[in-house]
């Protein structure tokens, strides 16, 4: 073990054989955008089956759509797309709300 590593931290690099994997660091902005995705995603297995699939499949193709349209470094726009995202997962989380609907982009 080496200095400043705990038990089982050791490094992840090999030549590809079974269980040398590597994780991709990832900035703040995209633990964000990730964590929406996996709340979205929560946030359906909390519907029903047939209102789940439709909410799975309309998140699905708007995240890879804004990944598309989106620049990255264009830190202003991820932005406000994640403070929409956010409040688009507040309300449905709501009991009264059932399914999603795909908007354009402003």
């Amino acid at each position: 073990m080496r200095t400043g590593e705990r038990r089982g931290e050791g490094r992840r690099r090999g030549r590809g054989g079974m269980g040398t994997r590597t994780r991709k660091v990832l900035s703040g902005l995209q633990r964000e955008v990730l964590g929406l995705y996996r709340g979205f995603l929560r946030a359906a297995r909390r519907k029903g089956p047939e209102e789940r699939s439709e909410i799975e499949a309309v998140v699905r193709s708007e995240f890879r759509k804004m990944a598309v349209l989106v620049d990255a470094k264009d830190f202003m726009r991820v932005e406000y797309l994640l403070r929409r995202g956010k409040k688009q997962l507040e309300q449905l989380n709501t009991p009264e709300t059932l399914s999603i609907s795909s908007l354009k982009p402003p």
